[in-house]
């Protein structure tokens, strides 16, 4: 048995420690059901966006080849094995861009050249992971021209004389990165589809995306892609119910739709991850973007809780992977060329080359690292004064993750598993237990 904490104010980070009880308080209960499993883990990752292949190029190589490392060593960092990139240009790359020239409606100047640098991001990635890095591929807009306000800011909306060249251009995306060596196992329809952004960015409704979905999956299986999955909506969670029922109650979209992806910002309606599962249980659900807002934030503990709490509430609401955000930013929460500057769990000060581990990338990481790929939730429950989750991996080990965000020590009683614990989860702290 196992035990490793993070716990604020102290020099414990992912640390591995005593299973112990240290408070004399009264012991509050977990209860675990190995028999009664649910959703099975695709994996953890991150965004490789033009911004983190571009920040990793300014430092010297060596400090490159630690920082990658740090996210995707299965033994020495945090065991990543699927990840995220943009179809063309997003706000975290160093400009709005396309593979495509102005106008060129044949595609035939289609060319992703410019990616090179995340491509080679991803290789180097893989190489380090020892497996293949699945991605997922999001466009933030169609080529202005498509869209009806002839701009790829501020939203607009794909013209829908425009479907089918739009779809094809994912069948390009697609078959440019797979010629690269890159596994693109899923695509989303739209980015935020419901955010007017001054960045990249196009509106799709619900019927909008409906519609949509009923010309790029036919396309993409013509082309001999009907492995690729097609995820819907991509934004937040408040109304990832409605926008998905709109979708999945056509039957000829539901036969396309794999699931659905979803971010964290603005509100954390966990119930609505449910919600979903419950009325589209064969339909999938990947959390596809989350990050704190608004600058680096460096040393902010809060940041740190507030993902493990969403990966924890999450993860017992069926969700089966979760991408984070950008790998890395620099010490200003760029390169953004709208200065729509956020922060990543590991930052990067380029003078002076200096990798900087965020409270974000040890809570990940209690996660991550211990969750494997195939690993099944077990149904747990019990005390609301923490938040708690477990698996079995594929290799039988049981690993249970459990938060205290509380100004107090808590006394835990875990029951149902190969062993009963008996531990305190300190104040401020997170902890994974593995069996």
């Amino acid at each position: 048995m196992r035990h490793y904490k993070t716990k604020k104010d102290a020099i414990q980070w992912l640390e591995e420690t005593e299973i112990k009880v240290t408070s004399s308080k009264s012991f509050e209960t977990i209860t675990i059901d190995p028999l009664d499993l649910k959703q099975t883990i695709i994996g953890f990752g991150g965004a490789f966006t033009e911004a983190s292949a571009y920040n990793l190029s300014r430092i010297d190589s060596s400090k490159r080849q630690k920082a990658i490392e740090a996210y995707f060593d299965p033994i020495k960092g945090l065991g990543y094995s699927i990840g995220r990139v943009s179809i063309h240009g997003c706000d975290f790359s160093l400009g709005s861009y396309l593979y495509i020239k102005d106008y060129d409606d044949s595609l035939e100047s289609f060319d992703i050249s410019r990616d090179q640098p995340i491509i080679d991001l991803i290789k180097d990635s893989e190489k380090v992971a020892k497996q293949p890095i699945k991605i997922l591929g999001s466009p933030w807009t169609p080529p202005f021209w498509m869209k009806d306000n002839q701009s790829p800011i501020r939203g607009g909306k794909l013209l829908p004389k425009y479907y089918q060249t739009w779809a094809d251009y994912f069948v390009k995306f697609i078959k440019a990165y797979e010629a690269k060596g890159i596994d693109v196992f899923t695509v989303s329809v739209q980015n935020e589809p419901a955010a007017v952004q001054r960045w990249d960015s196009c509106i799709f409704t619900a019927e909008d995306e409906c519609a949509f979905v009923k010309v790029l999956g036919p396309t993409l299986k013509q082309a001999g892609l009907e492995d690729k999955h097609i995820l819907i909506w991509d934004h937040n969670r408040d109304i990832m119910v409605e926008r998905a029922q709109v979708v999945l109650s056509d039957p000829e979209a539901y036969q396309y739709v794999w699931g659905t992806a979803f971010h964290w910002y603005e509100n954390e309606q966990f119930q609505n991850v449910k919600k979903l599962h419950d009325l589209f249980p064969e339909k999938h659900l990947l959390f596809t973007e989350g990050c704190q807002e608004g600058g680096p934030h460096f040393g902010e503990y809060q940041v740190g809780e507030r993902y493990g709490r969403n990966m924890i509430n999450d993860l017992r609401n069926y969700t089966e992977g979760y991408i984070d955000w950008n790998l890395f930013l620099d010490e200003t929460g760029g390169p953004n060329h709208v200065n729509n500057l956020c922060s990543s769990p590991m930052m990067i000060k380029i003078f002076h080359e200096e990798l900087i581990y965020m409270p974000s990338y040890y809570y990940i990481g209690h996660f991550s690292k211990f969750i494997q790929k195939g690993a099944i939730q077990m149904a747990s429950s019990g005390t609301e004064e923490v938040l708690f989750v477990s698996f079995v991996n594929p290799d039988g080990k049981q690993v249970v993750v459990i938060q205290n965000e509380r100004e107090d020590d808590y006394n835990i009683e875990i029951k149902g598993l190969n062993k009963e614990i008996k531990l305190t989860i300190d104040a401020h702290s997170i902890s994974t237990i593995i069996i």
